[in-house]
C-alpha cells in the first residue's frame, strides 16, 4: 500500500461511536495536516469557484459549493445528481488532491471501512447563518460505501437522525479537524447542520468548510 500522510494514526481508536452502529467520530484527525489541506482546498476553489446552487424547487442554497474528483454533486432545475463536468466552467472538476484522498481513506479505515476509495468530494463553504436541513445522501449508485465528512474552521452543530425524517436527532458539536464517518446500517440516516454562528478561525476566517467524500459512481 502506498504510504500516506496519516499512516501514523493507523492504530488510533475512534474517540466516539456515540452516533450508533456503523458510525465513528474522529476528533481532530485533520488537524495535523491543516496547512496542506487548506492549501489544496483553495487550489480547487481557484479552478472551480464556489457557487450557490439552486434546488429543483427553485430555492437558492445558503451553502456555497464546489467539487473535486472524477464526479461532482450538482443541483439545478433538472434535479440532484453527479456530473463529471463542472457546469460553471464547462471543464472537468479538479482532480482530488492526494492529501484529501489520504485523509478520507485513513478516516474510513479507522471507522472500519478499509476498502473505501472515494471518487467525489463535495466542498461546502458556510458563512454565518448558512445551514443544511435534514437530508439523506441518496444520489450515489451504491450505498455499500460510507460517507466521510471533514469539518474545517468555525464550529458547528451536526444533526444526526435515523432512517426516517421524523426520527429523533442527536445534536453533536463539531470543531476544526473533526471527521465523521457513517456507513453500513447508518448509511442512509438523515443528517444536517444547524445555522452557523458568527465567529473567526485562524485557518478559515469567518467561514466553515466541509469536505464530504463519497463513492458516487
Amino acid at each position: 500500500m502506498t504510504p500516506t500522510l496519516f499512516d501514523h494514526l493507523e492504530q488510533q481508536e475512534p474517540l466516539s461511536k456515540e452516533l450508533g452502529p456503523g458510525t465513528a467520530l474522529l476528533r481532530g484527525l485533520a488537524q495535523d495536516h491543516e496547512a496542506l489541506i487548506m492549501e489544496a482546498l483553495f487550489a480547487v476553489a481557484a479552478e472551480s469557484p464556489f457557487r450557490h446552487m439552486v434546488t429543483p424547487g427553485g430555492f437558492r442554497m445558503s451553502v456555497a459549493m464546489t467539487n473535486c474528483g472524477a464526479l461532482g454533486w450538482v443541483t439545478d432545475s433538472k434535479g440532484y445528481r453527479y456530473a463529471s463536468m463542472d457546469p460553471e466552467t464547462g471543464g472537468p472538476w479538479p482532480a482530488m488532491p492526494k492529501v484529501f484522498m489520504d485523509l478520507a481513506q485513513q478516516a474510513a479505515t479507522l471507522a472500519g471501512y478499509p476498502t473505501f476509495i472515494p471518487d467525489a468530494c463535495l466542498i461546502n463553504r458556510y458563512e454565518p447563518g448558512a445551514r443544511l436541513t435534514l437530508h439523506q445522501d441518496k444520489n450515489e449508485n451504491d450505498f455499500a460505501e460510507p460517507i466521510v465528512s471533514v469539518s474545517l474552521g468555525l464550529p458547528a452543530v451536526f444533526l444526526f437522525g435515523g432512517l426516517e425524517r421524523s426520527d429523533k436527532t442527536i445534536r453533536l458539536p463539531i470543531v476544526h479537524g473533526d471527521v465523521l464517518v457513517w456507513g453500513g446500517p447508518a448509511r442512509l440516516c438523515y443528517h444536517g447542520i444547524n445555522p452557523l454562528k458568527k465567529g473567526s478561525h485562524p485557518a478559515t476566517g469567518g467561514y466553515r468548510f466541509n469536505l464530504t467524500f463519497r463513492k458516487a459512481g
